[in-house]
């Protein structure tokens, strides 16, 4: 049936599509206010080709296109594209080559005859109205004016967008790049170069990204900005080899790296030029499953306040830099140089002996399981790896041995792409799939409901869920072995009193042989918009391993998305299960205590915090007739808790008068030991009277920087 016949039938938006090869019908798009056809200028091939008006020529394979079932509209080969991933009004129309599921290469033409790009939401547009030959085209927003009205004389695809196959070939959503050997190492750079100069700034933006690269060697330069994710298909991370760097730089901050958040690198083999790598990040910006062939360098020559390091192999050194405090768990490297802080080592390889203060160096991780992760099989099959627990766990997962785990295929997820409702995803939890969420911002009516033993609910390109109306935006119930990985929840607008909670109320269940995982999932209130919540992460469930989680109410961001009454949160993170270990647990600005761990058997292994810049008085941070709120509480009735590494910073900066009593309070029994606590006074704003309870030197702006190395 030809589109226009099926568009007037149909009344609605239709998905151009790829689908089987041969389904489609190339054809003409002409566009009817002016008449002329959509042309390829000088039937050129390059890359950047502009796209153009002429007039129209029957059979002319300049101005052939045909409208695929995945979205993309080709012709010669290329696709149509938005110059430089813009998506403003007056971004130019080009042709490029098709990477299958870019967003700016995907469009959809609606009963009225506008061509939409899905990326910009915006029309293809004629320029200046123009009706002349060698007119260019733009994107505008949709106005109804003829020079944005098309007709279309092929066929579509018929393959149904709306339920793509998994197996070798999934629909990993319009916001993932996937890249082969096969590709030219120019048009993969230019893809890169792309995406990065979109996201370098781009810290409270809307646009995901997922950068998948298959098994082999490539030539390139990945240089990772905000909410990408960059990732290797293989097994082992020594199956995708990257000639080059994959790397993080504070360029866009002259250097300081203290706002370098929400990036991932993960699963890939580097050999750097020049020998040494960088990646100069904060919090929210994990580093997993990496094998640099030469050195790594931590900073950008400003500040850094990071960060995390997971199941990975440094052949060289690891150079800290000026980060303030860094976690590197379960990873070999040749040595470490560099110390401020709070340096915590955690099952490591080549890491510092203990010497406090800064380094703490714990011989294993003592329950661990790493973050599921895509890859591709021999035979071209795509599935998730899901990695076995551990128990006194040191080094790699992977390196010099086979992973233990399972691999699950992928045709036993639901794959969400943006627009997904959280019906779909909760009509597909019940229907026993797994989720596999692909890069978006998703609006939550509804809360999902994970109820099955060994759900995966696995984020791709920082994934973000958005609870609107008050709710709750994931729970779980009190069963074994769900994992939960790669997503951000950003508070909605009306308060949510919890945001994730994992085990109802009352959670009893013992499920130390198959624990409940979060790996890299990470929580923000303000910043992007004006969120709230009172709490942000409750766990319930006992066992429950966190490895690896920013818990953040938003000291800065989009205007008016910030202050003491406007992005509010009482408490980050509480604990009420039994035997809960965390791993990296970095939580900041709550206005209330920032960490409550009820649950007796607790054990953190680093912990990073900043106090709230914002309280306006003292009186308003005022906890009865303590001065502030601690940034770690453990429970008045917990007998057995345990916990190493821990900073805690005050910049009280609207009010540098605001002092702290005490960074952490705990009940005073044998059972509970704190080791190598650090509190810091930044930039001469506040003061914290002491470090744990009654104990430890007072920090002021004149005396910054206090340690204790043990309490009891």
């Amino acid at each position: 049936m030809a589109l226009s016949a099926s568009l007037a039938a149909a009344g609605a938006l239709v998905a151009l599509g790829s689908g089987t090869a041969g389904a489609a019908t190339p054809g003409a798009l002409t566009n009817t206010g002016t008449g002329k056809c959509l042309d390829v200028t000088d039937g050129s091939t390059a890359d950047g080709t502009p796209a153009q008006m002429w007039t129209c020529y029957p059979g002319s394979q300049n101005q052939s296109w045909t409208l695929n079932s995945d979205g993309s509209l080709t012709a010669k080969g290329k696709c149509l594209d938005l110059a430089a991933n813009g998506t403003a009004n007056g971004t130019a129309v080009h042709l490029w080559t098709c990477y299958g599921s870019v967003a700016s290469q995907k469009w959809r033409l609606t009963s009225a005859g506008d061509l939409v790009n899905t990326a910009a939401n915006r029309c293809l547009d004629i320029k200046d109205n123009s009706s002349a030959d060698g007119a260019r085209l733009q994107i505008w927003d949709c106005a109804g004016t003829g020079n944005q009205k098309w007709s279309f004389s092929g066929a579509v695809d018929p393959t149904d967008p709306t339920n793509p196959p998994t197996g070798n070939n999934p629909d990993l959503g319009p916001n993932t790049v996937i890249f082969d050997p096969s590709m030219p190492a120019s048009s993969i750079q230019s893809k890169l170069n792309s995406i990065f100069n979109q996201q370098q700034s781009n810290q409270f933006g809307s646009q995901r990204y997922a950068v998948l690269f298959k098994p082999g060697t490539y030539s390139a330069d990945v240089n990772v900005g905000f909410y990408t994710q960059v990732a290797g298909l293989g097994l082992s991370p020594d199956a995708v080899n990257i000639n080059g760097a994959v790397h993080a730089e504070a360029d866009w901050f002259q250097g300081n790296a203290t706002q370098n958040f929400w990036r991932d690198a993960e699963n890939l083999s580097v050999t750097p030029n020049g020998g040494s790598d960088r990646w100069a990040v904060s919090q929210a910006a994990p580093y997993r499953r990496m094998h640099v062939r030469g050195n790594l360098k931590l900073d950008d020559g400003g500040w850094s306040s990071g960060g995390f390091i997971s199941d990975s192999k440094i052949d060289g050194q690891i150079q800290s830099g000026s980060q303030q405090q860094f976690l590197t768990k379960n990873t070999q490297m040749g040595s470490w140089s560099g110390s401020n802080w709070n340096m915590v080592f955690v099952g490591d390889q080549g890491a510092p002996a203990q010497s406090f203060p800064t380094y703490t160096t714990v011989a294993s991780a003592p329950v661990n399981r790493e973050k599921p992760f895509l890859y591709v099989d021999d035979a071209g099959a795509w599935k998730v790896f899901v990695p076995a627990v551990q128990t006194n766990a040191s080094a790699t997962t992977w390196s010099g041995k086979t992973q233990a785990g399972s691999s699950l295929p992928l045709d036993d997820f639901y794959i969400a792409k943006p627009g997904a409702s959280a019906a779909d995803m909760n009509a597909a939890l019940a229907a026993g799939k797994n989720l596999l969420i692909t890069p978006g911002v998703y609006h939550l009516n509804q809360t999902l409901d994970v109820t099955r033993p060994d759900t995966v609910v696995l984020g791709m390109g920082l994934a973000t869920l958005i609870p609107d109306n008050g709710i709750t935006a994931l729970t779980t119930a009190d069963v074994d072995g769900i994992k939960i990985a790669g997503v951000l929840v950003d508070a909605g607008t009306t308060n949510s009193q919890t945001l994730m909670r994992i085990g109802p109320d009352g959670s009893s269940a013992n499920h130390a042989a198959n624990p409940v995982t979060l790996n890299d999932v990470f929580f923000r209130i303000g910043g992007a918009t004006v969120g709230k919540a009172t709490q942000s992460l409750v766990v319930n469930t006992s066992n429950t391993i966190i490895d690896h989680t920013w818990i953040w109410r938003a000291d800065h961001g989009n205007g008016g998305t910030v202050g003491w009454n406007t992005n509010t949160a009482d408490t980050g993170l509480v604990v009420n299960g039994q035997n809960v270990t965390a791993y990296g647990l970095f939580v900041e600005h709550y206005q209330k205590t920032q960490v409550i761990w009820n649950g007796n058997g607790g054990r953190t292994y680093f912990f990073q915090n900043e106090l709230p810049y914002d309280p306006p008085n003292q009186s308003a941070w005022k906890n009865g007739n303590t001065n502030g709120y601690p940034a770690y509480k453990v429970g008045a009735s917990v007998t057995g808790h345990e916990a190493w590494g821990l900073g805690s910073y005050a910049y009280f900066n609207v009010n540098p008068s605001v002092v702290e009593d005490h960074s952490f309070e705990v009940p005073q029994t044998s059972g509970v030991k704190f080791h190598d606590m650090v509190t810091v006074v930044l930039g001469g704003a506040g003061t914290i009277s002491h470090i744990i309870n009654s104990t430890g030197a007072a920090v002021t702006p004149s005396s910054n920087v206090a340690y204790l190395t043990t309490y009891p």
